[in-house]
């Protein structure tokens, strides 16, 4: 084998690689695995893939290279032999209200192509395109539904104005914006909403006209009267609320509901779109069936000019029916897929590409899959590698180690304590070695020997939601439920839509990613910032803005960033290491005030291990404790969220939520992004919630998850229209035995090992 045989990486620096350097053998799966936060990522992604990336898009003209995303040189002595990346990753497919799964992949512009030349009557391929001002509904211009304001929700009917009636943000008693109400004229400021007459409701909700003075503490201004729902319209409604912070775009979607248009009945379509038809079809019933039975619809066109317009569809739905994502419609909203959908329907656009010499780059792809759909995952692998390309995957299942050709094992702890690669070579050698990795592998299962009494139970009845088909079940309180089945079965379906909506007050922990700035740090997600620099002024009588790097205290040269970035216009951008604050982002004289002998700077660099030491004040070592039971005690204060990996942002959200006041949590797939060495941490993290007198409800593939539960319910049995039925309900015991049960099937395999 020669040099040339390998893409080879020397003196890797990034985040928290120690000078690692490794060879990638050519035309091989290369799997990458390690505990979460070991450094995969590091290598792959903000090494391989940046440098890969960077080199292939300084091949193009200045031009194009302006348009192109910019990436820095990674911190690496050399890396030789590359070729050109295609990285698959989990990030959201973005795309706004209008991205369908048939937009995404290209596959409804060759439909609408394909209605323009058979249908009856005919039109031009933009009259189906809800997308197209010809062809979209004028009504709701093409979104199928109507966004509209819930008047209900906005007020509080047993208050009166003076009481803080209106629910609203920024609308508490004495704002500016109580005042338009209060200071109008029109009302009784001390009569409860509920004996308002009813023009007086009127006036509150939708009426207009007249002058109305507001004041601060220093001036006044006179603002034209509107009604508080028309004026909730006109600001929030008529505008992309996606836009908006999480929290702030979550405190005003709780004021408003989605219907579906009267107009179009949610087709997006106009009239005369809606009235060509292929076989007494129309293009929306079309989107709306499962890519499965389209297929077969696809196969009944027998027209000299159809037909191979028709065959070109007939293709690509079978790719996406081939990665285990069959029961999709074209009409699904990107929006609405999980992070695992989202990533094998990228895999599709490359499957019929007759490009070699490649190298396909992956984020964890079994993400969402059960244990019986990931050979299909791994088929799609392998034939990726055989037609003539590098495949590299970071991955923690251990079937999709299996099918490597060559294992690169990343640790051997997580953070500072990774960085550095613990093993390289074929799986069957990693299975004996002495690595986190290997010893997880070489560790067998059992099923609990006693399973908890429920205390109680939580029915959800007849659920017709999506796939589900009119579904009733109980979910046992004070135990650990384990919600399984196929991709598309209906969980998510019946629990992190059914059940939460049955009890508003439930915990759910999602897989959505974290809204957050390049400036937010784990501190300031969890709010510990503000008592901490309170204990700052309190402790030395600075202002608290002195102890923000993005207020008062903030480095004059790099503004608070710790770095400088210089934009090179079509060149890379260059970023410096600030040497005004040595990186620690504050000024000198912030740093003259000490807290317990430590600075702020000092404070946001402890890990929260140290910080929970650190901290005796319950408000901020209660909130950090969290951080601890989830697994995450390597991360530091300061550390920019960016720079956490997508199962590390999972799990912050969940330590997030561990104080929260409900007895109720959901979790949608915790052990996302897990090494098989942590997932017994978030088993007792859900044993401890659990030994507290909570109920969890877990959504979940792990069979190691399953196993330890008390009480499984199985959905499917297959997915999309082949699923939505409850197959099985009982405990992990009882499920070894079920028939027709997919998960049953799996968990029997994996304790017999």
């Amino acid at each position: 084998m020669t040099d040339h045989d390998d893409i080879r990486i020397v003196g890797a620096c990034e985040h928290n690689l120690k000078d690692v350097s490794l060879r990638i053998p050519k035309n091989k799966i290369t799997v990458f695995t390690g505990v979460s936060g070991s450094g995969k990522s590091s290598i792959v992604f903000d090494t391989l893939a940046v440098e890969a990336r960077r080199q292939l898009y300084g091949t193009f003209n200045w031009f194009i290279r302006n348009q192109l995303p910019k990436y820095q040189r990674p911190h690496v002595a050399a890396i030789e032999n590359l070729t050109t990346p295609v990285v698959v990753d989990q990030k959201p497919v973005g795309g706004n209200a209008r991205s369908t799964v048939g937009t995404m992949t290209d596959i409804y512009s060759v439909i609408r192509v394909l209605f323009s030349r058979h249908a009856t009557p005919s039109h031009p391929p933009f009259m189906f395109s809800f997308n197209a001002p010809q062809g979209m509904c004028p009504a709701c211009e093409g979104l199928g539904q109507q966004r509209q304001a819930d008047a209900d929700r906005m007020v509080d009917r047993t208050r009166s104005l003076d009481e803080g009636a209106i629910l609203l943000p920024n609308h508490k008693v004495g704002s500016l914006d109580w005042q338009q109400y209060a200071n109008s004229g029109h009302f009784d400021t001390a009569k409860k909403l509920g004996d308002y007459t009813e023009s007086e409701w009127h006036m509150l909700l939708h009426g207009s006209g007249g002058k109305v003075t507001v004041r601060t503490a220093n001036s006044s201004s006179s603002l034209s009267y509107e009604g508080l729902v028309d004026r909730f319209v006109r600001t929030n409604l008529n505008r992309d609320l996606s836009s908006l912070g999480e929290r702030k775009r979550a405190a005003l979607e709780q004021f408003i509901q989605l219907g579906e248009c009267t107009a179009c009945g949610g087709a997006r379509l106009n009239p005369e779109a809606l009235a060509a038809t292929i076989d007494g079809r129309t293009i929306v019933d079309w989107s709306r069936m499962e890519v499965s039975e389209l297929i077969t619809v696809l196969d009944a066109i027998d027209d000299p000019v159809a037909t191979p317009i028709a065959r070109s569809v007939r293709t690509s739905l079978e790719r996406i029916a081939s990665i285990g994502l069959g029961y999709l419609s074209l009409d699904r909203a990107t929006s609405s897929l999980s992070g695992g959908e989202a990533q094998r329907l990228k895999m599709v656009r490359h499957l019929s590409s007759s490009l070699t010499g490649m190298t396909f780059i992956f984020d964890e792809p079994s993400t969402g899959l059960h244990p019986a759909d990931v050979g299909r995952l791994n088929d799609l692998l392998r034939a990726l590698r055989d037609k003539g390309n590098t495949v590299v995957v970071v991955e923690h299942d251990p079937d999709v180690m299996e099918i490597a050709d060559h294992v690169v094992d990343v640790g051997p702890g997580a953070g500072v304590h990774g960085g550095e690669i613990v093993f390289a070579g074929p799986y069957e050698a990693l299975r004996e070695s002495g690595t986190r990795t290997g010893t997880a592998l070489r560790r067998g299962g059992s099923l609990k020997d006693t399973f908890r009494t429920p205390t109680g139970k939580l029915p959800v009845d007849n659920v017709s939601l999506h796939n589900l088909k009119d579904v009733s079940v109980s979910f046992p309180t004070g135990v650990l439920t384990a919600v399984t089945g196929v991709a598309g079965a209906g969980k998510s379906s019946l629990v992190a839509e059914a059940f939460v909506q049955a009890y508003p007050g439930t915990i759910f922990v999602d897989q959505s990613a974290i809204t957050a700035s390049s400036r937010s740090t784990p501190a300031s997600y969890l709010d510990v910032m503000d008592p901490i620099r309170k204990l700052f002024t309190k402790a030395s009588g600075a202002p608290a803005g002195l102890f923000s790097f993005n207020s008062a205290g903030a480095c004059e040269e790099c503004k608070g960033r710790g770095e400088l970035v210089t934009e090179l216009a079509y060149m890379d951008p260059v970023r410096m290491h600030c040497e005004s604050c040595d990186g620690r982002r504050f000024k000198p004289e912030v740093l003259a005030h000490r807290l317990r002998g430590k600075t702020i700077a000092d404070v946001l660099e402890l890990t929260a291990e140290d910080a929970v030491q650190f901290f005796t004040e319950p408000e901020i070592a209660g909130r950090l404790a969290g951080l601890l039971d989830v697994g995450l005690a390597y991360i530091s204060l300061g550390q920019a969220l960016s720079t956490l990996s997508g199962g590390e942002r999972q799990r912050l959200k969940l330590a997030g939520q561990l104080a929260g006041s409900s007895n109720i949590y959901v979790l949608d797939e915790p052990t996302t992004g897990l090494h098989l060495s942590d997932v017994d941490t978030i088993v007792a993290l859900m044993n401890r919630l659990v030994d507290r007198g909570n109920t969890v409800i877990v959504i979940e593939h792990n069979l190691d998850i399953v196993r330890q539960a008390d009480w499984v319910v199985d959905l499917g049995p297959g997915g999309g229209k082949h699923g939505g039925q409850v197959v099985f309900t009982g405990t992990p015991r009882e499920l070894l035995s079920a028939n027709g049960s997919a998960t049953g099937e799996h968990l029997r395999r994996y304790l017999e090992g």
